[in-house]
């Protein structure tokens, strides 16, 4: 599962798939074709074609927040949500949250302490539901252009991502 913050207002929210239309999309969905987690073409819209192999995306919050900055009663308002979708995901082995908004999310859907697993780009903690979750500064565009995140930092997680969730053996 890979987890984004919220659906962006010109991309997910207008063309109905998270990171489509936006430039976080483009960032995501470029390094999932490179590493054979995606396949087909990205152009932007639901129906371009892409296909997903063996991972799905979604959000920590369900709508587009104001200023792209979810209120915690936003996020906690929208966690049943995830925690259902997660419950609903049998054979879920890695979460890669992206940002601490996306982490903190899916560690309290485990009722799990903050402090015990803190947000770091590139970590990877074994959860005590087996289940991992890899932490990265998410794909947008302020992290890109301020040069917190390059895409070739990001290509490394999608890459890690795939070895992590042992789908590199597929």
């Amino acid at each position: 599962l890979v987890l984004g913050l919220a659906p962006g207002l010109k991309g997910a929210n207008a063309s109905g798939r998270p990171f489509t239309g936006d430039f976080a999309g483009k960032v995501l969905y470029d390094a999932l074709l490179a590493c054979g987690l995606a396949e087909g073409t990205y152009g932007a819209h639901k129906d371009d074609g892409l296909t997903l192999k063996n991972i799905r995306i979604s959000n920590a919050v369900r709508c587009v927040p104001p200023q792209n900055k979810p209120t915690s009663t936003e996020i906690s308002a929208c966690r049943p949500y995830l925690s259902q979708e997660i419950s609903d995901m049998s054979n879920l082995r890695l979460i890669l949250s992206l940002g601490r908004i996306a982490h903190e999310t899916c560690l309290r859907h485990f009722d799990l302490k903050l402090s015990s697993y803190p947000f770091t780009h590139n970590q990877v903690y074994t959860l005590p539901s087996g289940i991992k979750l890899l932490s990265s500064y998410h794909c947008s565009r302020y992290n890109v252009q301020t040069k917190r995140l390059s895409h070739e930092m990001f290509q490394e997680i999608c890459t890690r991502l795939k070895t992590e969730a042992g789908l590199d053996k597929n």
